[in-house]
């Protein structure tokens, strides 16, 4: 929830808010402001100039904070003051800290001077929260963390995230209920009267800047794929020391900021937490229904005349409508923005979880790139041959199965998402890599990764599935399996090593 840093403004949902409630007057200012914003928005559309020329990519890592113990550590402003680097920034709650990587070009070898970048930046702040007490985890959930830990002052001391918290259960009326069930029957069926649980989820996002004619493609192509991500990166099995779905993180988080009453929901309100409901022809069509269908949960107005800076030739922020639309979780999410007056476009993929390594983190951005780049190009698109409805059950197939997850494509039927990648994805990442002139050093270190992971049916959730079982076979209890587990977990991490080729002996 937190912006891209550098050269980006991101998403608003990272810049400070004034106030922690806002009165009905507040609200209804607000609204008018935003859709204010949104007619300016479709004036810019057809008039205004729009940077585009680069193939710019962006990246956000969110990660835990952890003691000796393998614990929560609930002091990310300590830990942030000790690593000193405005690269790094709060999250929602004081066991996370983001890590946010400045925009680059895609093409030539720069994905191998990030990885090394990631890295260099991820030690050093590993090292400087040592002072703090505290150790640094990039993973999709926390395994240690239980209920017991959000008992006590667990949210970051910041008013954005208090003013969200509150405007959820303002909207929400009742207690968040959470009821989710894994392969094996373990499940976690539980009330929660704050949206601490949601902080549990700790993803990657990737930016990529498209041209505004480009952009439902580029939407539409990134929507396609989301199940064979989720199948390749589950990283997410275990929340409350529960083994539940590959990729937990995803329904987690849609029932953690969930604003509606059983009675809405039984209406078919739609969640904030927001697959989609069609293929789009134009950004347009995703800023108009977030402010169609979804309520204001912060109302924060600002002085900008966004109609007189249009008329004037300055590209106005557009920061109600940005403020919103950081407020409407999609897994995919539209994002306008303005940088050194220019304003640009960008689609924003949430599906990720973070982790493991550096080099798994390089590899899901590669495969990522390439196969939306192809997809967006082909001339017979993904989307004119397979339904919505079936994109959809991708997804929500691939996060509860992971690697093991059976998908549907269009020429394959039914198949197992990593064979699908094997012969068909792959290949095409490959291709689409080439054409954003990324070099062959980097396709070659980033796929074979993805590669690998298809051939031994092993990812993140995966892996620590069969640690914690391995380590339960010795006798163990699930908590001290899962601390073991995790300890087992950040070591590999410091290795770089993609997680298909960890050990697996305890």
């Amino acid at each position: 929830m937190a912006p891209t840093g550098g050269l980006w403004l991101g998403v608003p949902m990272g810049v400070e808010v004034e106030a922690k409630s806002y009165s009905r007057e507040e609200r209804q200012r607000y609204r008018e402001k935003v859709r204010q914003n949104l007619d300016v928005f479709e004036r810019m559309l057809a008039s205004s100039q729009f940077e585009f020329e680069k193939p710019m990519t962006g990246m956000e890592l969110e990660l835990n904070l952890v003691d000796d113990n393998f614990q929560p550590r609930f002091a990310n402003l300590e830990v942030l003051a000790a690593i000193a680097d405005s690269d790094f920034q709060t999250e929602l709650a004081q066991y996370n800290i983001e890590m946010n990587v400045r925009p680059r070009p895609l093409p030539g070898d720069s994905a191998l001077e990030l990885e090394e970048d990631l890295r260099r930046s991820l030690n050093n702040a590993e090292e400087k929260a040592h002072s703090a007490q505290a150790r640094i985890v990039p993973i999709g959930i926390l395994p240690t963390i239980m209920p017991e830990h959000f008992e006590g002052d667990w949210i970051t001391a910041n008013n954005r995230y208090a003013a969200l918290n509150d405007s959820i259960f303002y909207a929400r009326g009742e207690d968040i209920y959470l009821d989710i069930e894994g392969p094996t029957g373990e499940r976690v069926h539980t009330y929660s009267d704050t949206i601490a649980p949601e902080s549990a989820c700790t993803s990657m996002q990737l930016h990529l800047q498209v041209a505004p004619a480009d952009f439902a493609n580029y939407w539409n192509a990134a929507q396609a794929i989301v199940g064979p991500q989720l199948a390749l990166a589950a990283n997410s099995p275990y929340f409350f020391g529960q083994r539940l779905h590959a990729e937990t993180r995803i329904e987690l988080f849609k029932q953690a900021t969930d604003t509606r009453s059983i009675e809405l929901k039984n209406q078919g309100v739609r969640p904030r937490v927001f697959f989609g409901e069609r293929w789009i022809t134009s950004i347009f069509d995703l800023f108009e229904e977030n402010v169609r269908y979804f309520p204001a949960l912060l109302a924060e107005c600002g002085d900008e005349d966004p109609i007189a800076l249009l008329e004037q030739g300055v590209a106005p922020t557009l920061a109600e409508l940005r403020l919103h639309n950081g407020t409407v979780y999609r897994w995919n999410r539209p994002i306008y923005d303005v940088v050194n007056g220019t304003p640009h476009l960008r689609v924003e993929n949430r599906v990720l979880p973070a982790g493991p390594s550096m080099i798994d983190v390089m590899a899901n951005a590669a495969f990522y790139y390439g196969v939306v780049r192809q997809l967006a190009r082909e001339e017979r698109p993904i989307w004119t041959r397979m339904s919505f409805a079936a994109a959809e059950e991708n997804f929500r197939r691939c996060a509860r199965d992971g690697i093991d997850a059976r998908i549907y494509w269009p020429g394959f039927g039914e198949v197992r998402a990593d064979e699908l990648v094997l012969r068909h994805l792959l290949p095409m990442a490959h291709e689409g890599l080439a054409d954003w002139g990324v070099s062959a050093a980097v396709r070659d270190r980033y796929l074979s990764v993805i590669e690998g992971r298809c051939i031994t049916a092993a990812n993140g959730a995966e892996w620590q599935v069969h640690m914690v079982e391995a380590f339960e076979a010795t006798g163990m209890d699930r908590p001290t399996a899962l601390r073991s587990m995790l300890e087992r977990y950040i070591s590999h991490v410091h290795e770089n090593l993609p997680v298909h080729e960890w050990p697996r002996e305890i």
